[in-house]
């Protein structure tokens, strides 16, 4: 079971270092966006694994706190990409 998990957390570093590359290189920011994403759900995943295999519960509130952060940027990433501004100021006179 350690030997599948030692293999897992290296598969999630290499597809963290392919979505690094994503994000440098991507064609487009869309691309880019889900790339962060993927790496903030990856981050969420190593985390868990070494937690596994280092048998404790530690680590569940940064899991918990590294998904709120990649929702939290994936939303305003969104946002951004849909009207241009993160931040609205709707100062009407």
């Amino acid at each position: 079971m350690e030997l599948i998990l030692q293999m897992s957390l290296g598969i999630l570093a290499l597809s963290t270092l392919l979505f690094v590359i994503r994000v440098i290189k991507g064609p487009s920011i869309p691309d880019r966006v889900s790339a962060l994403d993927a790496i903030g759900i990856n981050l969420i995943g190593m985390t868990a694994i070494v937690s596994i295999l280092l048998k404790t519960t530690a680590f569940f509130e940064i899991i918990l706190l590294l998904g709120i952060l990649a929702f939290i940027g994936t939303v305003a990433f969104s946002k951004f990409l849909e009207k241009g501004e993160v931040i609205e100021n709707d100062r009407h006179r």
